[in-house]
């Protein structure tokens, strides 16, 4: 019987070990993400650092596989600009300058350069930190004026912990509307898809935490 116990004891030891030599993964992501944020448009054409704003919003994202996500986000930013600080000559306009609220509500997908994961299950080849690419589709809500937006990015992230990451995360939204800093067509030319249009970049910083553990089968041995 004594040896019937050691046998057990071994076993149940070399089972948590090969447990926790395991990664596991999460289908569910939850996080908070705060940073700033800039329009271009009629009233800044290309100064990737005038009129900076703030932004902060919340992220959703479910992780298809750790090379591919569905990010949901919901954020609010502030954008502002002035037409004094660009050298293209405008006809006689009513308003010169503009400051507003953004809400933003998108879906995008993203997509890794490798498997993002602890990286404790070596035969997978996870990395802790991974670069993404992104592209999705999003509605933008400012003043009195609701359109469409296609926001398109990339971004870095990093596993702190099993079930804790952070990122850094960058958006260009490329929106619909000519409308957002209340000056529309300055030189009466139609525009055209994306012509024309207004857009703002979020470049936000952000804290997530991983919900809803998938459930693996472990990698087959051939004998």
């Amino acid at each position: 019987m004594p040896v019937l116990r050691l046998f057990l004891l071994l076993s149940m030891m070399l089972s948590s070990s090969g447990a926790r030599s395991q990664e596991l993964e999460y289908a569910l992501e939850l996080g908070g993400m705060a940073g700033g944020s800039v329009y271009f448009g009629d009233c800044n054409y290309s100064g990737l650092f005038k009129h900076l704003g703030g932004s902060a919003g919340a992220l959703a994202r479910w992780n298809i596989n750790p090379r591919m996500a569905l990010k949901f986000g919901a954020s609010y930013a502030g954008i502002s600009g002035d037409l004094k600080d660009t050298d293209n000559r405008f006809p006689p306009l009513d308003k010169t300058s503009f400051s507003e609220s953004v809400a933003d509500v998108s879906c995008l997908y993203e997509l890794h350069f490798w498997g993002y994961g602890t990286g404790t299950a070596t035969y997978k080849g996870h990395k802790r930190w991974v670069p993404y690419i992104q592209l999705g589709i999003g509605g933008t809500y400012c003043g009195d004026v609701f359109t469409m937006n296609l926001p398109v990015g990339f971004g870095i992230k990093y596993k702190l912990k099993d079930r804790w990451n952070v990122g850094f995360d960058c958006s260009v939204h490329f929106t619909l509307s000519d409308k957002l800093d209340g000056i529309e067509d300055p030189y009466s030319i139609k525009s055209g898809f994306l012509k024309n249009k207004d857009s703002y970049c979020l470049t936000t910083f952000y804290v997530s935490y991983d919900l809803c553990p998938k459930l693996r089968k472990c990698p087959s041995v051939e004998y």
